[in-house]
Parts: structure tokens; C-alpha cells; sequence
């Protein structure tokens, strides 16, 4: 049977990823496409379904992002959201204004009855808005199919061309019914019958790396976080033996990290682990530095050098296999993004990829999608479910010059915060918890005596959607045992702070 998917084109909204996440929770593969990529490229791909995204921009500017006008000629349904549907509505004739004000947050829409988009669904739902623009005027054709109070279109249909619009956002969690709005758009017009399932995915995963690798040997540059573990399985599944994993010890990783990688691979799952002492290299190189950007230059320069020279004594190996996912690939569809808005990432130069031949595993998946497919592989959930980790490490949770003495203060923080955590009922909905280390020092009293003592962080924040981050709401029980066990147990901190800015303005981690 021929796998159904859908075409996400990237006109640049936050929202863009999320979309294809949504789509591949109703077990339908999703790829997301350049907003400008050719309808004849489109026609060669043969999606059941095209969705255009959101986008920050207006599109009355000049220079708004348009896509191939031919596209809409294919006979393929396709489905705008937000700047997707005035986008749509602008190209096929219609007329899209700015409005009086922005809207942005909940609105209340009423659907009108017997829209294939909105079958099953009560007509009356809140959903989240976030536009300044609107459609004015209907494109030929088209009809209305919901509305609001502030807006007289909020949603468009064309049903005998299989066009629709959104002027609201149905992947955000915000809206209500809006898996049930792309369901009927998936299943009802697109006819996508819900065929991709990752507990098949896996099987032929190692069947394709058997196939691409042969009887040659990979290496693996492992970080111990679930992206790199997933994929080493995979590869060991494959090949087994001929698998090598460079596990880099930069001295700035958890408590313990080192060994709890070596033994949940070496030991659990019997991958050859080749450990790499290297901390003393990245202290030496990171003193005196304080300035965050200089930090991650630093630490990503002598993470590839370190992989560069251990790697030249694999000389037989043709294949270097990479933990990238498809949020990696993703972010960089678009080119409308502004370059100082990309997040920041580690990656081999080509004069070192040059030597190989390059396995990505994981190129097809999101991040919940592995550690599906890590539980379909039977990697205990403890790995599974642990948070995402950087990869400068601890060095961007330190504010001020990174020492071993000050790694190791701030891991000491660090394991007291999660042991008080994992005790919560809502710990495994926490995307991330940690401490970061201030380089202040603040007033206090230890056995009647004045002290001047360091100042440390507690930072928890919750990651509904994959893009919205606000903190977490941690009962005040928790916080106190928490500051209780650090002032006490950890010598040389005699304050303890907690974080409660959300993302925006602030960022999760603090440099």
C-alpha cells in the first residue's frame, strides 16, 4: 500500500513544526516543504493533502512570501492556516486587509453547519487567534463557514475544489477541536486513511541501514541523550558489532552522567562505548571566558576536534552516523527565518564529514516520535523520559567563568533539584528542571555567624506545544525542601532563587 502524507509548505510561523506533529498524531507522514517549492515538484511527490502555514509577515507587504500559483491547478486538496488562508484567498482572487487591531489570544467562533471541516464538532467553540490581517472579500467560489463576533470570515470553504481556509490555528492546543478539524481535513477530504505507524517504522528502519551500510563499520558520536541512544540502538540492531560510539566526557555534562551512559549502553544494551576523557581540554580552554557566545564557540570547536582526532583511528570505518531529527532539518526550511533567530546547534564541519559517508536514522522523526520508537526498541523509560540536555552541558547553566570546582558545585545543586522533583506526580509532564549558578554572592547567617555565600537558580518550565514555554507552578513544599537541602547540604550557597519568567521574553536556558 502507498503511503499517504501531507505537504506542509513554511511561509515561517512558530506554529509550522507543530503542524506536521499534529498531522503525524493521526498516523499521517507529514514532510514540511519550502513555502516557494514548484507545483510540478508538488506533482512528482504526489501529497494527498497541502497545507500552508502561518507566518509572522503581513501579506499587503511587498515582498510577502507567495507560493507557485500553479499549485492551487494541481487537484490536490489544500488547507491555509492563518497567512495561509490570506494567502489563498489574495491568489484566487479574493481581498485581504489589515484590521482595525491585532488579534491575538481566544475567540469564541460559531461554524456553520454541515462544513466538512467541522463535522462532528460543536458548531459554538473557543479557538486561538494570532493575526493582524483578514479576509474582506471571498475569492470566487468560496463560502463562508464560521465566524466570530470580531471577524465575519473566520473560516472559508470551496468544496468542490477541495480549497479551505483557517483563519485561526487548529494545531495549538489552545483551540478546542482543532485535532478534530485536521482529522476531517486528513481523513475526509485528503482521504489519508492513517497508515504510518512507528511501531512498524522501526522494523524497516534496520532493514534500510542493513541495506545502506553493507558489511562496512559506523561511528556514532553519542551524547547520551535520547536522540543518540535511539539511533545507536537502531544501528546496533543493524550491524551490531561494527558499530563504534564516540562518547565524549567534556567534563560539563549531570552528576554521574558518564557512567550512567556507559552503563545503560555498554552493559543493558551491549554497544561498544569508546569513552573519551577530555575534560581538561575544555577547562583549560574555557579560562578566563565569561561571555556566553564565546563559551558555545569554544565548546563546539573543541567537541569537533576532540571527535576529529578520535575518529582518524577508525581508519576502516566508511559510514559516520549523526542523531538528527527532523526538527534539525526542519528549522531550516525556510529562508525567511532571520538568520539571528536560529537556534543555536553543533555540527561537524565538511572537511570532517568529507571522510564519510553520512547515516541519519532519525532524519524522519520528531522528538515525542523517538522516544516512541526508543519504547517500541525497549529502552528503559528512565532514558526514555529523561529532559533534554544542551549540548554545551553545564556550561551555559553558569553565569561567569566555568571551573571544575564550579561544575561540580552546580551538579551537587542540580541532583538535590530533580531528587525533590521526581518525587511530584507532575514531574514527567515538566519539560525541563535545573539549577543555574550565579556568580554573586549575597548576605547570610550560618551558626550565628555572617556569611558571604554563592546564589544559585531554580529554573522549571512546562513546554505545552513545543514552542510556548511558560514555568512551572511548583508547590511551595517542594521549593522549600528544595532551597532547605541545598543550603544545607551543599557547602558554600546560602541563597536559593526560582525563576518565573516564561519564554517569551525570556529564554529556558540563561546564556
Amino acid at each position: 500500500m502507498q503511503r499517504k502524507w501531507i505537504a506542509i509548505l513554511d511561509f515561517g510561523s512558530q506554529y509550522t513544526q507543530l503542524i506536521a506533529q499534529r498531522v503525524r498524531a493521526q498516523q499521517v507522514y507529514s514532510e514540511i516543504l519550502r513555502f516557494d517549492t514548484a507545483a510540478e515538484v508538488l506533482r512528482a511527490k504526489k501529497p494527498d493533502g497541502i497545507i500552508l502555514s502561518g507566518g509572522p509577515d503581513s501579506i499587503s507587504v511587498k515582498g510577502a512570501l507567495l507560493c507557485d500559483p500553479a499549485l492551487f491547478e494541481l487537484g490536490i486538496p489544500v488547507l491555509g492556516i492563518c497567512y495561509g488562508m490570506q494567502l489563498m484567498a489574495k491568489m484566487l482572487g479574493g481581498t485581504v486587509n489589515p484590521g482595525e487591531t491585532q488579534a491575538y489570544g481566544f475567540e469564541r467562533v460559531a461554524a456553520v453547519h454541515g462544513a466538512r471541516l467541522f463535522v462532528g464538532i460543536t458548531l459554538d467553540f473557543d479557538v486561538w487567534m494570532s493575526h493582524g490581517d483578514s479576509v474582506d472579500v471571498l475569492p470566487p467560489g468560496f463560502k463562508v463557514c464560521a465566524r466570530s463576533l470580531e471577524c465575519p470570515i473566520v473560516a472559508m470553504r470551496d468544496e468542490a475544489r477541495n480549497f479551505y481556509g483557517l483563519q485561526f490555528h487548529p494545531e495549538v492546543a489552545y483551540t478546542q477541536n482543532g485535532d478534530k478539524v485536521l482529522r476531517n481535513f486528513l481523513s475526509s477530504v485528503c482521504g489519508c486513511t492513517g497508515n504510518w505507524k512507528l511501531s512498524t517504522w522501526a522494523d524497516t528502519t534496520v532493514e534500510a541501514l542493513k541495506q545502506q551500510i553493507g558489511d562496512e563499520r559506523v561511528i556514532l558520536g553519542l551524547s547520551g541523550g535520547v536522540d543518540s541512544v535511539v539511533a545507536a540502538v537502531l544501528l546496533h540492531k543493524a550491524i551490531g558489532e561494527r558499530l563504534h560510539c564516540l562518547f565524549v566526557d567534556s567534563g560539563l555534562l549531570r552528576f554521574n552522567e558518564v557512567r550512567q551512559v556507559e552503563e545503560r549502553l555498554r552493559t543493558k544494551l551491549g554497544i561498544t562505548l569508546n569513552i573519551v576523557p577530555a575534560a581538561e581540554r575544555f577547562y583549560t580552554a574555557l579560562t578566563g571566558v565569561t561571555d556566553p557566545e564565546e563559551k558555545r564557540h569554544i565548546i563546539g570547536r573543541e567537541f569537533i576536534e576532540v571527535f576529529a582526532e578520535e575518529a582518524k583511528k577508525f581508519g576502516n570505518c566508511k559510514f559516520l552516523a549523526q542523531g538528527t531529527i527532523y526538527s534539525d532539518i526542519a528549522d531550516g526550511v525556510c529562508l525567511s527565518k532571520d538568520p539571528a533567530q536560529v537556534v543555536h546547534a553543533i555540527g561537524l564541519p565538511d572537511e570532517v564529514k568529507a571522510d564519510f559517508e553520512i547515516v541519519e536514522p532519525l532524519r524522519d522523526l520528531f522528538k515525542d516520535e523517538v522516544r516512541a520508537v526508543g519504547r517500541v526498541l525497549g529502552i528503559d523509560d528512565e532514558l526514555i523520559d529523561r529532559q533534554p540536555f544542551s549540548w554545551p552541558g553545564l556550561a551555559i547553566r553558569i553565569s561567569g567563568e566555568v571551573t571544575a570546582e564550579n561544575v561540580q558545585l552546580l551538579q551537587q545543586i542540580d541532583v538535590r533539584v530533580k531528587a525533590e522533583m521526581r518525587k511530584l506526580a507532575m514531574y514527567k509532564d515538566i519539560w525541563k528542571c535545573f539549577a543555574i549558578l550565579l556568580p554573586v554572592k549575597a548576605l547570610g547567617i550560618r551558626d550565628s555567624k555572617r556569611t558571604y555565600e554563592r546564589v544559585c537558580v531554580v529554573r522549571c518550565v512546562d513546554n505545552a506545544d513545543g514552542r510556548a514555554v511558560d514555568w512551572t507552578r511548583v508547590p511551595y513544599d517542594t521549593l522549600n525542601r528544595i532551597s532547605n537541602r541545598i543550603v544545607n547540604e551543599v557547602p558554600g550557597i546560602n541563597r536559593v532563587l526560582f525563576d518565573i519568567t516564561s519564554k517569551p521574553p525570556a529564554t529556558v536556558e540563561w546564556e
